[in-house]
């Protein structure tokens, strides 16, 4: 079996988003999304990908009943012979999903059969918002694509490398053993990826690097790599944990939900509401959109400002304590949306860190571009990287391989 055509689909509770990719080329063949699943009115928006580089688009607005209807939909697409990139749905060699949560039970990428089905359930508690989304996905591409494997790439996996003594909680033993309260970490599809091209990019292999990897969305999270393996992360059992976000605290006192609720008279949902989707960059400032709130502050509001400060005082405070458990440092690398594209805030990440032997240089860090980037001063002992993700990459790559494996595994 040649895999050539790799279908990647994250499904959420009323959304599928996908990329086709073509793995024989190593490119993206189309992608797109139908968002508003079950709603009065959906939306579904797909791009054929040319081979210049440009996109043909197409929008169909409209009821989508449910994602088995949203799923058939895109499928329909995909071999529509204006809009579409292959000839019968048979051509897909495999379909990718993107799982939340894999808990203790999964270390790397999985081929889907019932008992990772029945793992994924398991683990549902921890991740209530999306594995059942990630699951009903698996159910319905199952379906319309019986013939192909269905695999799963878990957002944990990457790092289920870190040790005991830094996922576990101070709290008693038997919630770990009994209820499986730990520390998890997310974003781990992203935080593998650009390890990878960081120690391409370098010409040494991962297993000789450490690195500080720095996801920037409108959600965050640092990874600290080992000789290529993670042994810590700021995300913890849920992703509220660690960097201010773009709704969400980060790190709290854990004290404070009790003040919240006994002072101010909120609920645990009122509570659960306000940390993850009213706090962040938005709860300081008013918005989430960083472009927006570099605007705001350099045109003097001092509420911009301060949430600048301390969401990048968060940042530069886990740089120094992953420098401090890796106890030396290869590369630093700066990822996802604000990650790779606010210079300002990679500049005031790496303001006065160059005692740790961390230096940037001004002109390259503003210098725009679309690849890989070293924005790091020759007098710099670590080299500082600005790397594009790609998690659909990743997870269509993984997908590849796992088959592949298996089929040379039975041959």
């Amino acid at each position: 079996m040649v895999i050539m055509k790799i279908f990647v689909i994250n499904t959420g509770s009323s959304s599928i988003k996908y990329e086709l990719f073509d793995m024989d080329h190593h490119k993206i063949a189309a992608e797109g999304m139908a968002e508003k699943i079950g709603e009065d009115s959906g939306i579904l928006t797909h791009k054929k990908i040319l081979a210049n580089g440009e996109s043909k688009k197409k929008v169909e607005e409209g009821v989508i009943a449910d994602h088995y209807d949203g799923l058939n939909r895109i499928v329909e697409l995909l071999i529509d012979p204006e809009h579409g990139v292959i000839q019968d749905k048979a051509e897909i060699s495999a379909v990718g999903h993107r799982v939340v949560h894999g808990g203790e039970e999964f270390q790397s990428t999985t081929i889907i059969d019932e008992n990772v089905i029945a793992a994924i359930k398991e683990n549902i508690p921890l991740a209530p918002l999306h594995n059942p989304s990630n699951l009903m996905g698996i159910e319905v591409a199952g379906s319309i694509f019986p013939d192909s494997p269905q695999v799963a790439v878990f957002d944990t996996a990457f790092h289920q490398t870190i040790p005991m003594k830094a996922f576990l909680y101070a709290i008693p033993f038997e919630m770990y053993e009994k209820d499986r309260v730990r520390r998890y970490g997310f974003h781990g599809t992203s935080h593998a990826y650009v390890s990878e091209k960081a120690a391409e990019y370098l010409g040494r292999p991962l297993g000789e690097l450490n690195l500080i990897t720095i996801h920037l969305g409108n959600g965050a999270s640092i990874a600290a790599i080992r000789n290529g393996k993670c042994v810590d992360t700021t995300m913890g059992m849920t992703p509220l944990a660690g960097l201010v976000m773009g709704t969400r605290s980060g790190d709290v006192d854990p004290a404070l939900h009790f003040f919240l609720a006994d002072h101010l008279g909120m609920s645990l949902k009122e509570i659960n509401t306000l940390l993850n989707n009213e706090s962040g960059l938005k709860g300081m400032c008013g918005t989430n959109d960083m472009r927006e709130i570099i605007k705001k502050k350099d045109a003097g509001d001092a509420q911009a400002k301060i949430a600048l400060e301390v969401y990048t005082y968060r940042i530069k405070k886990y740089i120094g304590a992953y420098f401090a458990a890796l106890e030396s440092l290869d590369g630093l690398v700066f990822t996802a949306g604000i990650g790779e594209n606010a210079p300002y805030i990679r500049e005031l990440c790496c303001r006065g860190l160059h005692k740790m032997g961390i230096e940037i240089d001004p002109e390259k860090n503003n210098r725009t571009g679309n690849g890989i980037r070293k924005i790091n001063s020759p007098v710099s002992e670590v080299k500082v990287l600005v790397i594009p993700t790609n998690e659909e990459l990743k997870i269509a790559q993984e997908t590849k391989r796992v088959i592949e494996s298996e089929i040379k595994a039975r041959s």
